[in-house]
């Protein structure tokens, strides 16, 4: 039933006034007034239809669909698994959703073979809930969620900025407070215990769609932070941490500071490491962003558990930081 002082249009006080529990978002409940799913005392309703108070909604939520991406039997590392959600060490190399160019070896082709079929409805079909994503060539740990109730409550902590992310990584250069190029340029400030912090908005480049940009207008609101755990010649090991997850955020936001990822084809630069350096030929080669999501925290959607997982750094990070000391 709607509640006092509707707002003007059915769909923004169905959103308003809908049981929590029913765990429907505003994108599902628009789906289903497309689908003619809902009604408002008998009758069909529309979106932009004015309702009010009193008024006896009926929502018609359909059985869920079996997916038509098809499932994959490709092993997985799980760091959590309970009714309601998965936690998962991605490996550098997996897209997480399929998409044209990767329509298949994606991680949920791979989590759809896990669980068998054992899946509630995610908006309306029976898919894994990803509620976040890391870049194809960056390592480290996905929360899923295996229910709608999970699915709402981990969204709404990813929107709300909530949830701890941190990320390890090895960049060009070593972030120092004291830097006069850093310290004039526009969206980076320093924090008490030398924490690099980088605020900007970020938007598509405007000459190549698959790439982020830092503008100062338009575009959406970033903050990253950053600071140097171990320096070496030529380059750092960063632990960084985000208020807000844009897409290539940490990329786009340590090359915007002048130190670009190693292994970074996109956002990294032309920086190499001096010939005679011991570690060139590896820093070199190595064939990805030196990013991998090492810490991921939030609290459970569904009982509200406070959890926290941690990620060892992958074989090929390790490996490069081990050239780098020597």
């Amino acid at each position: 039933m709607i509640a006092a002082d509707p707002p003007s249009r059915l769909d923004k006080a169905i959103a308003r006034d809908v049981p929590a529990e029913a765990h429907l978002s505003r994108s599902r409940l628009a789906r289903l007034l497309e689908e003619e799913r809902i009604t408002v005392d008998g009758r069909v309703a529309r979106a932009r239809d004015k309702v009010e108070w009193g008024a006896q909604i009926v929502v018609t939520v359909p059985m869920a669909d079996d997916p038509e991406t098809r499932a994959e039997d490709i092993p997985l590392t799980i760091v959590h698994e309970d009714a309601d959600l998965i936690v998962v060490d991605k490996p550098a190399g997996m897209v997480v959703h399929p998409a044209p160019g990767s329509p298949g070896g994606t991680l949920v082709n791979a989590l759809l073979h896990h669980f068998g079929g054992a899946l509630s409805g995610v908006g309306g079909e029976k898919r894994p809930g990803i509620v976040h994503r890391i870049d194809k060539e960056t390592s480290g740990l996905l929360a899923v969620a295996k229910s709608d109730a999970a699915h709402h409550g981990l969204a709404a902590q990813f929107e709300a900025h909530s949830v701890e992310r941190r990320y390890l990584a090895v960049c060009h250069g070593v972030p120092n407070a004291g830097d006069p190029r850093l310290r004039g340029t526009r969206g980076v400030s320093w924090e008490e215990g030398d924490i690099l912090k980088i605020t900007t908005r970020l938007a598509r480049h405007r000459t190549d769609r698959q790439r982020q940009a830092v503008c100062w207008e338009g575009g959406r609101h970033a903050v990253t932070r950053a600071r140097t755990i171990q320096a070496f010649a030529g380059a750092a090991l960063v632990e960084c941490w985000l208020e807000t997850g844009r897409t290539h955020q940490i990329r786009v936001h340590l090359a915007h500071a002048g130190h670009g990822l190693i292994g970074d084809p996109t956002y990294g630069g032309s920086r190499r490491l001096p010939r005679d350096h011991p570690a060139a030929e590896v820093v070199a080669a190595f064939p990805r962003q030196a990013l991998h999501a090492e810490t991921l925290g939030f609290d459970h959607p569904v009982t509200g558990a406070a959890m926290r997982f941690t990620s060892d750094l992958p074989d090929d990070m390790a490996g490069l930081l081990k050239a780098l000391r020597a």
